[in-house]
C-alpha cells in the first residue's frame, strides 16, 4: 500500500471487465449508482460505449504490492464533445481556427450522465490520510497520461464539490454549472411538501397532476425484478424518439437497458405508463443512497402535463416512500423551478495543455462563473416555497 516514501504506479486498463465489479464497487461504494461497475460495464458490453462511439476506455487503476485494488477512476479518450452535458464546442471550434488540434482529448466523466458523484474512486475502508493520498495520485496520473498522450486536454465533470476544490488546489481550471435539485425536508406524504409551497403554486402543481391523472393513464413506479423486458422493449422506443427529435441520434443502444436492469437490481426505478394496457411513455431513474437520479424520459403520444408527472412528480412521491434526500432531474430545465426543483452548483475541472488557450478558458470560466451566481440568484428569488415571516 501507498505509505508515502514508495512510489505509486497507476495503470491503465482498456476496458473496465479487467477489473473484478467486487473490487471495482469495494472503491466506488454504494452512495451513486453511475459510478459502479455494473453501469460502467454495461455501457461497455452494450457498445454504447467503445471506439465507434467516441468514448474508448482508458481507466485508471491503483494496486497495492499484493494485487488489491485501491483505487480507481473511470477515464476515457474522445474524439469529440458529444454526451458530456459540459460543453466545450465553443473552446474547440476557437481552437482548430487557431490552428490547434482540439481532438482527442481526455474526460474522467460517466457517459451520457449529468449526475455528480465521485470521479476518484477509493476504497472506502482505508484511513482518512490514505484516501487523500490516493485521490491526489489519480488525479496526478490523469494529467501525466494526458501529457504522454500529448491530447489537447483533460476533463474532470460532474465531480464532487470536494473533489472540485482539491483539483482546483492542484491549478486545473474550475468552471460551475447548475442543475435543478429536489431537497426532501423530512415529508412524510407529497401534501406535506405541497404544503411549504405558496398558494399560487400548490394549486398549480395540483392542476397539473390532476389533468395527467385524468387522462384515465396506468402510471406505475417499478423496480429491480419487476422490470421485465417487454418494458424495456417499449421504453427504448420512447427513448430513441426522443432521442431522435431533441439530439438527432440515440447514445445507448437497446442491450444496454437489459444490461443495466440485470447488473444493477434495485437501483433501477421505472415509471411505466400504459393507456388501456399499451405502453405511451416511461421514465427511467436510479436510486442512489440518498438520491434519486432522473434521466431519461419518452413519450409516443401528446398527454398534457404528463412528462411533469411521470418525471417531476412521481420521483417526488417515490423519494418521500423510500426516505431518500435528494431528486436529481438531469440537465437543464429552469421551469422545473415551480415544481419545488431548485437550482444547484455543479461542478467540473480542466487541464489545458496550451498556455495560450489555458488562458482564454480560464477568461471564459470566470465570466461564465459570474453569470451563473446571477441567475442562480435571480431563479431563488422565484422560489415557489412560501417565505418566512
Amino acid at each position: 500500500m501507498p505509505d508515502g516514501r514508495e512510489p505509486t504506479t497507476v495503470h491503465v486498463i482498456s476496458a473496465i471487465d479487467e477489473v473484478a465489479a467486487d473490487a471495482w464497487n469495494a472503491c466506488a461504494g454504494p452512495d451513486n449508482p453511475f459510478c459502479r461497475h455494473g453501469f460502467l460495464s454495461a455501457l461497455e458490453d452494450s457498445g454504447s460505449v467503445g471506439a465507434d462511439a467516441g468514448w474508448l476506455p482508458r481507466h485508471l487503476v491503483v494496486r497495492d504490492e499484493g494485487g488489491q485494488l485501491l483505487a480507481c477512476a473511470p477515464l476515457y479518450l474522445k474524439n469529440n464533445s458529444y454526451g458530456e452535458y459540459v460543453f466545450d464546442w465553443g473552446w474547440a471550434e476557437a481552437y482548430e481556427r487557431a490552428g490547434g488540434h482540439y481532438y482527442p482529448k481526455l474526460i474522467s466523466a460517466i457517459p451520457f450522465t449529468p449526475a455528480t458523484g465521485r470521479r476518484f474512486l477509493v476504497r472506502q475502508d482505508l484511513p482518512d490520510a490514505m484516501r487523500d493520498e490516493l485521490t491526489d495520485v489519480l488525479a496526478q496520473g490523469m494529467v501525466k497520461f494526458a501529457e504522454r498522450l500529448q491530447v489537447s486536454s483533460l476533463h474532470i465533470t460532474f465531480p464532487t464539490k470536494a473533489e472540485w476544490h482539491r483539483l482546483g488546489e492542484t491549478g486545473l481550471l474550475q468552471r460551475t454549472g447548475q442543475q435543478y435539485h429536489w431537497q426532501n425536508r423530512g415529508y412524510e406524504t407529497f401534501d406535506d411538501f405541497l404544503a411549504e409551497l405558496n398558494s399560487r403554486k400548490r394549486k398549480a402543481i395540483k392542476k397539473e397532476r390532476a389533468a395527467a391523472i385524468g387522462h384515465g393513464l396506468d402510471i406505475r413506479t417499478l423496480c429491480g425484478d419487476e422490470i421485465t423486458e417487454t418494458h424495456w422493449d417499449a421504453f427504448f422506443r420512447f427513448y430513441q424518439d426522443t432521442s431522435d427529435k431533441k439530439w438527432g441520434s440515440s447514445y445507448l443502444t437497446r442491450e444496454f437497458f437489459s444490461l443495466m436492469s440485470k447488473r444493477m437490481g434495485d437501483h433501477v426505478v421505472l415509471v411505466v405508463v400504459e393507456d388501456a394496457g399499451r405502453p405511451v411513455a416511461g421514465a427511467l431513474n436510479l436510486r442512489g443512497t440518498d438520491t434519486l437520479y432522473g434521466r431519461n424520459w419518452g413519450c409516443e403520444e401528446d398527454y398534457k402535463f404528463l412528462h411533469f408527472e411521470a418525471c417531476y412528480y412521481r420521483a417526488i412521491d417515490y423519494a418521500i416512500e423510500h426516505g431518500l434526500k435528494w431528486v436529481e432531474a438531469g440537465a437543464q430545465g429552469p421551469h422545473k423551478v415551480q415544481r419545488g426543483y431548485l437550482p444547484r452548483l455543479t461542478y467540473s475541472a480542466h487541464w489545458i495543455a496550451d498556455p495560450g488557450l489555458r488562458a482564454a478558458v480560464k477568461r471564459f470560466v470566470e465570466d461564465e462563473g459570474r453569470v451563473i451566481d446571477h441567475e442562480m440568484r435571480m431563479l431563488m428569488e422565484s422560489s415557489p416555497f412560501r417565505r418566512p415571516d
